[in-house]
């Protein structure tokens, strides 16, 4: 049995615009690239050979070592690990940075331990280490982080996972401008009741969302990735959003939000050339702010981690 095991996980969007915590999708890249070791002894080492990437002082508050914590809590076992980061998503981004690397050291060691655990039921160990990191064990990260592609949660008592098929051509932009929205704060400034109109609406594209996925239905798709609960409250913590998002749309997208608890934006394209004419709209409409931006251009990931 191997003693080490290079491992990516990627970079995920949460919510997708109408499925607040309870959607989201894998992208090819960004991601977090780690490496697990086996120790002699127990408990855990973690590594930092990232730039510009600050780690909690006490290990016990690594989203990877509480997600390991639990998965081997539940297993019995008491070996020891040695992670070291060699890539990472930049924290505070909105693209699943702690999910990424809760995600990556599950795998990893349920891979060296000789898979115990199916993929799936690796999830629920992740969302310990994403409750360490924003204060709730949310899955609209966690789960295509370790799953690929779309992912609904359709119940979290007990945990309920649905892979939703998606059309292969398509791409996501994503506009990462250089502000600090954190997760906790984002979800402070939620109503805390909506309207039952509001919520029609937004059953409405949810279910139209999932069905314009799984037929391939690119306008469907497009007219259903509309928040009207989330988005309106927190894209006022993003300078330029509703001129940046109207940049996209103008250049092709079939539509986006804020991806996760922001500040990154989304937006989803139905071929590569399409996004990456969205990606320079969204660039130069952000810079017109004078918001330092860092933009990808992705696939939707298919696989979830993989062994490197």
């Amino acid at each position: 049995m191997k003693e080490s095991i290079r491992v990516f996980s990627p970079a995920t969007v949460a919510n997708v615009a109408c499925g607040f915590d309870v959607l989201g999708f894998a992208l090819e890249s960004p991601g977090d690239e780690i490496e697990v070791r086996k120790k002699d002894e127990p408990g855990f080492t973690v590594i930092n050979k990232t730039k510009d990437t600050v780690f909690p002082a006490d290990v016990n508050k690594n989203t990877a070592v509480v997600s390991l914590q639990a998965y081997l809590q539940h297993i019995g076992s008491d070996q020891g690990f040695e992670i070291t980061f060699h890539s990472k998503i930049k924290p505070g981004s909105g693209i699943g940075s702690s999910s990424a690397s809760a995600a990556a050291s599950v795998f990893a060691v349920n891979e060296l331990l000789g898979n115990p655990l199916k993929q799936i039921d690796l999830v629920q160990f992740a969302m310990q280490g994403e409750k360490a990191a924003a204060g709730v064990a949310h899955a609209d990260n966690v789960a295509p982080a370790i799953l690929g592609g779309f992912v609904l949660v359709r119940s979290y008592a007990p945990l309920d996972l649905i892979e939703i098929p998606f059309p292969d051509d398509l791409y996501c932009t994503i506009i990462h401008p250089q502000i600090e929205v954190k997760t906790e704060d984002a979800r402070k400034i939620l109503r805390k009741g909506i309207t039952l109109k509001d919520a029609v609406t937004q059953w409405g594209n949810i279910a139209g969302l999932i069905a314009g996925l799984m037929k391939g239905d690119h306008a469907l798709i497009g007219r259903s990735l509309t928040d009207v609960i989330i988005e309106p409250i927190r894209s006022m913590l993003i300078p330029g959003y509703d001129a940046v998002k109207e940049a996209a749309m103008q250049a092709g997208a079939l539509g986006g939000s804020i991806s996760g608890s922001g500040p990154s934006m989304f937006a989803l394209s139905s071929s590569e050339e399409t996004a990456i004419k969205v990606a320079k709209a969204m660039k130069e409409t952000f810079s017109k702010y004078e918001i330092e931006n860092h933009s990808y251009v992705s696939k939707i990931n298919k696989q979830g981690p993989k062994v490197l």
